[in-house]
């Protein structure tokens, strides 16, 4: 059985790239993960373009990464945020927060 997300480095692109399900299900092991994968990168940038599924959860990891990238003093970036998750922010009205393009 595959993993249902996946997040990997493309040293080419220097861009994170994350695929799969971000879900309730999923996001508590990527929030364990992040601080490690994210240490030895001064700038965050981060694709999106391959999440089958995402919902709040998957919001709430966004945040938290950015919360990560300040305390750390590192840049982040979102590229490609899911639809669902983009309606989740606006409806929260967290959108105009995200470092994204």
């Amino acid at each position: 059985m595959t993993e249902p997300y996946s997040i990997n480095f493309d040293s080419k692109d220097n861009l994170f790239h994350v695929a799969g399900e971000l879900t309730f299900a999923t996001v508590n092991e990527l929030l364990e993960q992040a601080p490690a994968l994210f240490e030895s990168h001064p700038k965050l940038n981060i694709d999106f373009t391959k999440v089958t599924r995402s919902d709040s959860a998957g919001l709430a990891l966004l945040i938290d990464w950015m919360r990560l990238a300040k305390t750390n003093s590192k840049e982040i970036m979102f590229y490609n945020i899911p639809a669902q998750m983009l309606a989740i922010a606006n409806a929260s009205g967290v959108d105009e927060l995200l470092p994204a393009q």
